[in-house]
This record gives structure tokens, C-alpha cells and sequence, in this order.
């Protein structure tokens, strides 16, 4: 703090306000009133942070961030820490990729073997399904062929295709 008291703050921040009123005029005559008046209110600050006190507050903050800046740049400590953290993202990221390789590739293995089908995938639906349609009294309706839609279709003709597998016409 004694490096505060050893700065003359009261002329610096007349000066700098002295010099700012003298920008105001100049962008008053050269943009208009608005800009004049914007330039005035910046030009005010500093003599209204010495009157108010803050002066001395925007010093302190000025001077532990430099302090911390400092620090943290010249301190090979700091630097050896920072070094380790990107190890350790580098290493998450790499088990996340070898993971995600090791699910894909079981999951294409538990699909190949004829087991549960993946996840996502579509599910066969048993024989026994269409059965109960046929007891309730409705007719079994012939299967729809599995052709992929032309380009010269409608959009709706997945759906349409649906309905009729469902019964729904």
C-alpha cells in the first residue's frame, strides 16, 4: 500500500479529466451532442473514483491480479502443475475413445453371434404375435413387401405402408 500514498493521485486524475473534457469538445463539434456527452461521462471517472475512494480499491485489485499473473508466469511450480493437468485431460480423453471402441465392437460381436439384438437396433417380433389378431377375428392381412421406397413416391408412402402392415386403411 505505501507505493499508493507515494503517487500524487489528485493532479493525475485532473489531468486525465482535463484531457478527456478536451476529447469531448473535439467529438462534440466533429459526431454531434451524443457522442460529445458519452466522452464527457468517461472523462468524469477519474476524478470521481479519487473524490469516492475508489481509486484506492482499483489500485489493490490492480495489484494482486498483476501479482497473481506474475506468479503464476514465472513460477516453474505453477508451470509443472499445468503440465500435469493436461496429462490428465489428454488421459481422459483417450480412455473415453478406447472405451467407446471397446462397447462399439461388443455390441457388433453380441449382434454377429446371434444374441440380443444392439441397442437401437430392431427388434424381430416373434411368430406368435400375428396369432392373437387371427383368434380376435380379424383376418391375417398379407405380408407387405419390404421394397425401399422409389423417389417418384409420395412422403406418405412409408407411412401408408405402415397402416396397411397394421390393418389401418
Amino acid at each position: 500500500m505505501g507505493n499508493f500514498e507515494a503517487i500524487a493521485w489528485l493532479p493525475l486524475c485532473a489531468g486525465v479529466t482535463i484531457a478527456g473534457l478536451a476529447l469531448a469538445f473535439l467529438a462534440f463539434r466533429r459526431r454531434g451532442a451524443a457522442a460529445g456527452l458519452r466522452v464527457t461521462a468517461w472523462a468524469l471517472l477519474p476524478v470521481a473514483a479519487y473524490l469516492t475512494g475508489a481509486l484506492q480499491a482499483l489500485w489493490r485489485i490492480g495489484t494482486t491480479v498483476v501479482g497473481f499473473v506474475t506468479g503464476l508466469v514465472f513460477n516453474p511450480s505453477v508451470w509443472a502443475g499445468v503440465a500435469v493437468a493436461g496429462l490428465s485431460v489428454v488421459l481422459f480423453v483417450v480412455s473415453g475413445v478406447m472405451r467407446g471402441r471397446r462397447l462399439s465392437l461388443s455390441r457388433k460381436k453380441k449382434s454377429d453371434d446371434g444374441g440380443a439384438p444392439a441397442q437401437g437396433g430392431p427388434a424381430k417380433q416373434a411368430p406368435a404375435a400375428a396369432k392373437p389378431q387371427q383368434a380376435a377375428g380379424r383376418p391375417q392381412q398379407p405380408a407387405v413387401s419390404q421394397k425401399p421406397a422409389s423417389k417418384g413416391e409420395d412422403d406418405f408412402s412409408d407411412i401408408e405402408e405402415l397402416l396397411k402392415r397394421r390393418g389401418i386403411s
